[in-house]
């Protein structure tokens, strides 16, 4: 009786390390345990758009460490991305992010059926559902709010300075050094602007193009002649901190406030740096890869909107936030002013920026026109901004 206990007994151990085995080859047979990875950059990460890109990178590194191979290229320009975007696919990548856009990685991507590649949107991809490659994505946070919210901590200021006699009511004007006449851009500017004038209804804007995306001394001389012309509040939406420093420069002899964009600005204008907002890349990449390590299709594990293979979202989801918010410059009141309408944005409200009282007008079209009298809707259908009215009577673009 007892050889038959024991038996029984080795029996039983044998078939549960039979099914443990059986379970582990199939559970690892449902996903990768290890996966390579490529970033190209358009800049390198001294620029502020880059480097905040690279935070996914360094979030990646962290959640994955030796699980995750990262291969990076640095200062790919949209017509020369054919090379890199190659050299990356024949060195075997899982999945290959790009933070500018080129059509030509929808043109490559059937050539790597097995390679994911992902690109940030800029341009709206609504009307070609249906008709990419499926392993093909586009993503970007609705920059919108961050550029709203940032705007009403740019108004409080802009409040203070009236209320201390420093500046006058008809005095509140907030200058923007912006890269190219895109819907991104207008639409970023005209929500900082809609924030600014939430606080200060009198408030209006100059806009200086520099029509490029990367111009240190440009970006630093537009804000100059911004400031020279009278604004108190700069922002941007190029990539360096041209600006940053032209505000800094010139708080010397009176104060001018900067808002920054994607990178913090405080350690380059302590005295003049206000807010920072910027769109949080390390969702989207984070939710990608483990998509790919399970084995599933990425849009199923990537927590935003989704329309057929891009992706958005903002405070909501973390994709959008403040940061650098500098308690020696702010106005009183700001910090609990921003929260309650980033609180706004996560409980789903999303039609009181494009709101009031104005009408726009197309740069490009002017018989194309929109009255905000009953709101538009940012990035309703896509990821890529669509607003592009230009409201003439509050904003002036300036050579």
């Amino acid at each position: 009786m007892k050889r038959v206990y024991i038996v029984t007994a080795i029996t039983c151990l044998a078939l549960f390390a039979a099914f443990l085995g059986l379970f582990k080859y199939l559970n690892l047979s449902r996903g990768k345990e290890h996966v390579k990875v490529g970033f190209i950059y358009d800049n390198d990460e001294s620029t502020p758009y880059t480097y905040n890109f690279s935070l996914a990178k360094d979030a990646l590194e962290k959640e994955y460490g030796d699980r995750v191979e990262i291969l990076t290229s640095s200062n790919v320009i949209d017509e020369e991305i054919e090379a890199p975007l190659r050299n990356l696919a024949d060195q075997q990548c899982d999945i290959i992010f790009f933070n500018g856009y080129s059509e030509k990685v929808v043109e490559l991507a059937p050539e790597y059926p097995g390679i994911q590649f992902c690109q940030t949107s800029y341009r709206d991809m609504t009307g070609l559902v249906g008709q990419l490659p499926s392993n093909y994505h586009t993503f970007k946070g609705e920059a919108y709010q961050g550029r709203y919210v940032s705007g009403i901590a740019a108004g409080y200021k802009i409040r203070q300075l009236i209320q201390d006699g420093v500046i006058t009511e008809d005095q509140a004007k907030v200058g923007f050094v912006a890269a190219f006449s895109t819907s991104e851009v207008i639409s970023g500017y005209t929500a900082f602007l809609l924030g600014v004038r939430s606080v200060v209804p009198t408030a209006v804007m100059e806009v200086s193009y520099t029509n490029t995306w990367s111009s240190y001394p440009q970006e630093k001389r537009s804000a100059q002649k911004m400031i020279e012309d009278g604004c108190v509040v700069i922002s941007q939406h190029t990539d360096t901190i041209g600006p940053a420093i032209a505000c800094e420069e010139a708080f010397v002899n009176r104060p001018v406030y900067f808002v920054g964009y994607n990178q913090t600005m405080s350690e380059v204008a302590p005295a003049a740096s206000l807010v920072t907002s910027r769109i949080c890349w390390e969702p989207y990449v984070l939710q990608v890869v483990d998509a790919v390590m399970k084995e599933q299709e990425i849009e199923s594990l990537v927590s935003a909107k989704i329309v057929g293979t891009d992706a958005f979202a903002g405070f909501e989801k973390g994709w959008v936030e403040l940061t650098d918010l500098n308690e020696q410059a702010v106005a009183p009141g700001t910090q609990e002013a921003l929260s309650e309408v980033v609180e706004r944005f996560r409980d789903g409200e999303d039609d009181f920026v494009f709101r009031g009282s104005y009408v726009g007008v197309d740069p490009e079209n002017p018989s194309d026109t929109l009255n905000l009298q009953n709101g538009y809707i940012e990035n309703e259908t896509t990821s890529y901004p669509t607003f592009h009215y230009l409201l003439s009577d509050i904003i002036t673009v300036v050579e």
